[in-house]
C-alpha cells in the first residue's frame, strides 16, 4: 500500500457531487495514492458505492479498506456487514477490514467474525480504529487478538496527543497507524498553518502536502485525507516525494508541539 491514501468522509452524500469524487479517487490512483478508506457509516453506504464505481476494472491496484459499525461487530453481523459492504463495493474482496470504534459487543465476538471472514477469503487482515492503548491491551489478551493489522486514530502536526502512548505503543507491538484527518479535520485549518505554507512555499507546494509529508516522515504512519476534489488530491500527492529537512522538522515541532511528556 502507499504511505498516502484517499479518506471518503462525505462522500456519496449529494447526487451532484458524485462524478467529481469518482474522478478524484481515479486521479489519486492515478498519482501513486493507491489505499482507499471508507466505511458502512460514510453516508450509510453511499461512499461505498462512489468508490466501487471508482475502482471500476481497477481493483487490482488498489489497497481497499472499510469499516464495520460497532453495532454490527457481533460473529454474525460482521460477516453479514461485510457482504453488503463488498456489495456496495462491487468487488470480492477488502484488504482491510476495520472495527469503526469500540462498542458494547464482546471483542472475542468480532474478533471470530473477522477471523471467519478471513478464513473466507473475503478479507486480507483486519484491524480497528479509535481505540486507545487500554482497548488495544483488551484486544491482545483476546484469543487471535494479537492479529490486528492496525489502528487507525486522528492524527497530525496540530493534533499530537496520541504520540504520548498510543504511538509508541503500536511501534513496540511492530503495528502501524493509520492517521485519519491529517489536514486538522472538519475544516482543514492546517492548510491556512503559516508555518507550514512558507516551509511549502521553499519547497513549491501547498502547506497541505507539508502537512501530510511531517505525518508520514517516520514510515510506520499512513494518512488518509480526504480527497473530494481532483486539485486537492493533486497537491496532496506531492508528499508522496517531499522530505523535509531536520531544520524544518525543528521549525514545525516548535510550531507545535508534541504533547509526549
Amino acid at each position: 500500500m502507499s504511505a498516502l491514501g484517499l479518506g471518503t468522509w462525505r462522500m456519496g452524500e449529494r447526487a451532484r457531487d458524485r462524478a467529481k469524487e469518482v474522478a478524484a479517487l481515479r486521479t489519486g490512483l492515478d498519482l501513486g495514492m493507491s489505499l482507499i478508506d471508507t466505511a458502512e457509516m460514510y453516508g450509510e453506504g453511499t461512499a461505498e458505492e462512489v468508490v466501487g464505481e471508482a475502482i471500476a476494472g481497477r481493483r487490482d491496484e488498489v489497497f481497499l479498506v472499510s469499516k464495520v459499525y460497532p453495532h454490527n461487530a457481533s460473529h454474525k453481523g460482521v460477516v453479514a456487514a461485510c457482504e453488503r459492504s463488498l456489495k456496495r463495493l462491487s468487488t470480492d474482496r477488502l484488504d482491510l477490514y476495520l472495527l469503526h470504534w469500540r462498542g458494547r459487543i464482546p471483542l472475542t465476538e468480532t474478533v471470530a467474525g473477522f477471523e471467519a471472514l478471513r478464513a473466507a477469503g473475503k478479507i486480507r487482515a483486519w484491524g480497528v480504529s479509535n481505540f486507545s492503548v487500554r482497548q488495544m491491551e483488551e484486544l491482545f489478551r483476546i484469543p487471535q487478538g494479537d492479529r490486528c493489522a492496525t489502528n487507525q486514530v486522528p492524527y497530525s502536526i496540530g493534533d499530537r496527543r496520541n504520540e504520548r502512548d498510543l504511538l509508541p505503543w503500536c511501534a513496540r507491538h511492530g503495528m502501524p497507524v493509520m492517521a485519519y484527518s491529517p489536514l486538522g479535520g472538519p475544516g482543514a485549518h492546517l492548510v491556512r498553518d503559516p508555518t507550514l505554507a512558507r516551509i511549502g512555499a521553499s519547497h513549491g507546494c501547498s502547506a497541505a502536502a507539508v502537512a501530510l509529508a511531517w505525518a508520514i516522515r517516520s514510515g510506520n504512519v499512513i494518512a488518509i485525507p480526504e480527497s473530494g476534489s481532483v486539485a486537492h488530491i493533486k497537491e496532496n500527492a506531492v508528499a508522496l516525494s517531499l522530505t523535509l529537512t531536520p531544520q524544518e522538522l525543528q521549525t514545525l515541532d516548535a510550531a507545535h508541539p508534541s504533547s509526549r511528556k
